[in-house]
């Protein structure tokens, strides 16, 4: 472990003993700051640099926003937290392919945007000024802390034609909770960040656990919606997708990938494959399929079998090992 990150722990569960109130002020800060920026990896640099790029001014941040093709057929892209607008560099060539213009930002306290620190709102915020400027979205492709935004956004007057769901968060509430199980912070600690999160971050919502909750009131989401997670995800866990699945039953289409994890997921060709068909003609088979890292495009279109099939899951294409 990160000595400085042993030290933050050992320093804030002793401290949340005696005095919890200063000790969960102090942990809250940790929680809605990002730790560090995201840099634009090697792989990304090409797509990055060829995107055009202009500044919007959120509550006096400058959020970088980056924009590829002519601007016809806008697609959102929304990344999500401690991340950036460049993860998305191998879907950004395909969906040109298809004649859209993808679209994204850095949110606020991420990339290369200004500010220290962003909230699921100032996503919401965003993207409406965007769609202002492209106008109305063929699709939002989103990651993480990015789908939470999305379904926020979607339920707030965005308008898009699909909605692709990688990897992402849908109940707001465990946040809290997975933060300090990642920092080894104690149960103290948990409550204080999330009683702060409420009061803090959003003191205008009634109920934050009911707002922020992607499967409320799956009436409200008309759009068809595919929704890729990994099985073995230790950020966000296999169980936010299922929770989806449950709530808008045959109008989303739930993939199932293993071997990929939280990251890598995005960058897999076969995940690619599978969104694109999704946004190109929407034939892809309700219900739920498993994608292994490796698996060849044809697997994916085919819906090829390999190995046994439990009962009532489909198996598409094939398991490769572990990320």
């Amino acid at each position: 472990m990160d000595p400085a990150v042993a030290l933050i722990r050992t320093t804030l569960n002793t401290t949340s003993l005696i005095a919890p109130g200063p000790a969960g002020r102090a942990a809250f800060e940790l929680f809605r700051h990002p730790v560090r920026r995201g840099r634009v990896r090697t792989r990304e640099r090409e797509v990055h640099e060829q995107a055009t790029t202009e500044r919007l001014d959120v509550g006096g941040r400058q959020v970088v926003v980056y924009q590829w093709g002519d601007g016809a057929r806008p697609v959102l892209l929304l990344h999500g937290w401690q991340s950036r607008a460049s993860r998305f560099a191998a879907f950004v060539p395909r969906l040109r392919a298809l004649g859209l213009s993808p679209v994204a930002f850095d949110a606020p306290g991420h990339g290369e945007s200004g500010g220290r620190r962003a909230t699921v709102l100032d996503l919401r915020e965003i993207s409406a000024r965007l769609q202002e400027r492209y106008g109305d979205f063929e699709a939002v492709v989103a990651h993480s802390l990015g789908v939470n935004a999305a379904f926020l956004a979607l339920r707030g007057g965005l308008r898009a034609g699909r909605l692709v769901a990688v990897a992402g968060v849908s109940e707001f509430s465990y946040l809290p909770a997975a933060f300090c199980a990642e920092l080894g912070l104690n149960a103290v600690l948990e409550r204080e960040v999330g009683r702060h999160m409420e009061q803090r971050m959003f003191p205008g919502v009634a109920d934050v656990p009911e707002y922020f909750d992607a499967a409320r009131r799956p009436e409200e989401i008309g759009l068809p919606i595919l929704v890729v997670h990994d099985e073995g995800d230790d950020m966000v866990g296999i169980d936010h997708a299922r929770r989806l699945k449950a709530a808008y039953g045959d109008r989303l289409d739930l993939v199932v990938t293993q071997g990929l994890g939280h990251r890598r997921i995005l960058v897999e060709p076969a995940v690619v494959d599978r969104a694109v068909a999704f946004l190109a003609d929407g034939r892809e088979a309700a219900g739920l399929g498993v994608v292994g890292p490796g698996a060849a495009a044809q697997g994916i279109a085919g819906q090829e079998t390999v190995g046994p099939e439990p009962a009532g899951q489909e198996t598409v294409g094939q398991e490769v090992g572990a990320a």
